[in-house]
């Protein structure tokens, strides 16, 4: 069997830490202001041991800090550091794929501004402002491949 050398790539990365199925949901609950276990456990339907593991692994990366609420018995909360707020924009880019093909008809949940309207997730061209997906083009850069 020939080796494998996995190609460098950020979303590889990413995908590391925020990848497992609770780890988004764990993010969504946080930032829309569950900062308790039991309440993360509740609105995800993630298994405890399984979740802790999860929360366990994003504060080591960086992406929540836990800040103990209850000295007896020890109790923490879950929130949200600089990078972790940042995933926001992959959860409502992620929610926009999903309520297009998955639920066209009735989107279940909407992210609202503070203005009052729907916040929507588009990559545009940070030269010309236009969308990614009318001029995307082969990767540059060191995880880049030729053909």
């Amino acid at each position: 069997m020939a080796e494998r050398f996995p190609r460098e790539c950020s979303v590889a990365d990413a995908l590391e830490i925020v990848g497992e199925r609770w780890s988004l949901l764990a993010v969504r609950e946080i930032s829309h202001g569950f900062h308790r276990f039991d309440q993360i456990v509740r609105n995800t339907g993630a298994s405890r041991d399984i979740l802790t593991a999860r929360l366990r692994k994003l504060e080591d990366a960086g992406v929540l800090r836990r800040r103990r609420y209850s000295e007896h018995p020890p109790r923490y909360e879950y929130h949200l550091t600089e990078p972790g707020h940042e995933l926001n924009d992959v959860l409502i880019a992620l929610m926009k794929w999903g309520d297009k093909y998955l639920n066209p008809d009735d989107p279940p949940v909407r992210f609202v501004h503070s203005c009052g309207e729907t916040l929507t997730a588009e990559v545009v061209c940070a030269h010309c402002g236009r969308p990614a997906r009318e001029g995307l083009h082969a990767p540059t850069g060191r995880g880049a491949l030729s053909r």
